[in-house]
């Protein structure tokens, strides 16, 4: 099949709109082409449950098979010789325990298995090496993680270790040649260094570092070449891309400009190659995707986001502040605002937080933002601890006993961009979903008169009833993340003086909007359900608190683009009517004024 980059046309293997048309929900899962280019493997979930069904399509008929794999985590990766792929199977649970082999024509009962996980707290994932030599059985929880690996030139072989798992050490590997590359924690190594060992010996006692470990650069990602190893790092809440000639050991980063912005390796095909894809975006750059040559340091853009609306740079500028958290700590805050715009306390602000896991908000761009900056307000992203976002030990500062440093530092934000008269208090808007949900409910509690409104998507906020039920499919897998109050006292007291259900009080509380999705696995749609519900039986004052369920939608919401959009504009509308924008329809020149 040709591209039309090549002067060919392009060929549509499967639709995802007709295929969505068949259900009222609908999300591709993963999608894999087999060695010989003959066989496409995609996955689908048509409930927003997440167990998708695998299926495999011809390419020359776009017909699919009989075969069909149920109640999977959507992943495959195929044998060298595209008779048979590996699965991750979710128990009755939710929770990745097994890893099958299926053979092409056989039915799913006749799978056979080949890895199991037999620690309920840990997850197990699967992916192709780099190299494209070996499937990798990633296995772990948030602290500790186990890799296994099978040649993908003989599928029925046992599974073999890298290295046995020890508690708090954390690592993935790829390949290449007779070499593993480690990335891993190892060693006191809080934000990660990069270690190489023999493929036929590479247990622990083996590994040599080749990039030490360096305080405050937080190696995220490495990816491998037959010549270099890219590293994407980041170092006070800036990402980088550095490239490391494996012949010479020489070593480039490529320089970008703005004062925060986005980065992403986007992985490649090919092993043999000195191309490298990213993706590059700003708060006020739409994505761009470059091809670079890491031998001659060229970059070509390849694609660059249209907004079918117009979109001009230029008339929208982004900053970079620090807030000084309660304990003295520097909070990153990524800003957004018209290029006219004049910062003197009177414009509403959008405040975005998540803050757990150790996942990073990036600076990205969001056509959908720019709704909300236009008519006048300030879009911020505050970068509080329990993200990675400078650096491991940002997020370990964040999680378990010191959990309350997250909530402290969003407020921390709130109150930065109202002394650097950004808005003032009564005019901002806090915005999170998931845990970021929980980080609305507890500044909801803690410090409700900064906000003008909160919304909340798939909250999890009920985290003390849900930590002490392990029969729901995240409990025992959050236990490092939360600390488990089944067995400590400690952890059920930390955990009862921040969970926002447990902690509503008889006050006044900004505007809520919480929105759930009844099949979601993650947020079961009972917890903002419930904390909707004490909140109305017990605060004296404030509001409205409104709950909007999607019966059709779990965890991440509605699916297809439109619909997606539909939810972002109740959020949205929701927040000008937080402020008294959304009845007087006021632009940005009075809103800013």
């Amino acid at each position: 099949m040709r591209s039309p980059r090549d002067g060919g046309d392009a060929s549509v293997i499967i639709d995802g709109d007709e295929q969505a048309a068949k259900s009222k929900y609908f999300r591709f899962g993963g999608a894999r082409h087999s060695p010989d280019h003959k066989l496409h493997a995609w996955s689908a979930d048509i409930r927003g449950s997440e167990y998708f069904t695998i299926r495999v399509r011809d390419w020359a008929t776009g017909i699919d098979a009989s075969d069909m794999v149920e109640e999977t985590d959507g992943s495959v990766v195929w044998s060298a010789d595209s008779k048979s792929f590996f699965y991750v199977k979710l128990d009755d649970n939710h929770r990745p325990m097994q890893v099958f082999r299926h053979i092409l024509g056989t039915p799913q009962s006749d799978d056979r298995l080949v890895y199991e996980e037999k620690d309920s707290g840990w997850f197990t994932h699967i992916h192709e090496s780099a190299s494209g030599r070996f499937c990798i059985i990633a296995g772990g929880d948030h602290e500790t993680s186990e890799q296994h690996l099978i040649d993908l030139t003989d599928p029925a072989a046992k599974p073999r270790i890298v290295a046995a798992r020890e508690d708090g050490v954390q690592y993935s590997v790829n390949d290449r040649g007779d070499q593993l590359f480690i990335l891993t924690n190892a060693d006191g190594a809080i934000d990660f260094k990069v270690a190489v060992a023999p493929l036929n010996a590479p247990v622990r006692a083996n590994w040599l570092d080749l990039i030490p470990y360096r305080s405050g650069i937080y190696v995220i990602d490495v990816e491998l070449y037959a010549n270099h190893m890219v590293r994407l790092e980041r170092a006070n809440a800036l990402p980088s891309i550095v490239i490391r000639d494996l012949r010479t050991d020489n070593e480039h980063a490529i320089a970008f400009d703005e004062a925060a912005y986005s980065l992403d390796t986007m992985g490649s095909y090919e092993f043999e190659t000195t191309n490298l894809r990213f993706a590059y975006s700003s708060m006020t750059t739409p994505s761009e995707v470059f091809d670079y040559d890491m031998e001659n340091r060229k970059r070509t853009l390849r694609k660059r986001q249209e907004i079918p609306s117009g979109h001009n740079p230029a008339n929208y500028a982004t900053m970079r502040i620090m807030a000084r958290a309660v304990d003295g700590a520097e909070v990153p805050v990524s800003i957004l605002h018209r290029s006219d715009f004049k910062p003197n306390g009177h414009a509403p602000l959008l405040l975005y937080g998540y803050g757990s896991y150790g996942h990073a908000i990036p600076a990205s761009f969001s056509a959908n933002r720019l709704s909300l900056v236009d008519r006048g307000f300030v879009y911020a992203i505050a970068h509080v601890r329990g993200g990675a976002d400078k650096g491991w030990g940002w997020y370990l500062d964040g999680k378990r006993e010191k959990k309350t440093n997250t909530f402290d530092d969003f407020a921390a934000a709130g109150r930065a961009l109202i002394d650097a008269k950004y808005t003032s208090a009564g005019k901002i808007v806090g915005h999170g979903g998931s845990a970021g949900g929980m980080l609305m409910g507890a500044v909801a509690n803690r410090a409700g008169d900064l906000f003008a409104g909160i919304v909340a998507e798939v909250p999890f906020v009920d985290v003390l009833n849900t930590m002490m039920d392990e029969t729901l499919p995240l409990t025992p897998p959050e236990w490092p993340e939360w600390g488990n109050p089944i067995i400590d006292v400690a952890a059920f007291k930390t955990i009862l003086s921040y969970s926002p259900y447990d902690n509503v009080a008889a006050k006044s509380y900004p505007a809520i909007l919480a929105m759930g999705g009844l099949t979601d696995p993650r947020v079961t749609y009972w917890e903002p359900a419930k904390w909707i519900a004490r909140l109305r039986a017990t605060m004296t004052g404030g509001g409205p608190v409104l709950l909007r369920t999607n019966m059709g939608a779990g965890h991440g919401g509605a699916s297809g683009r439109f619909n997606r959009l539909d939810e972002v504009a109740t959020a949205y509308a929701f927040a000008l009517w937080a402020v008294g924008l959304a009845e007087s329809g006021s632009n940005r020149q009075t809103a800013g004024s």
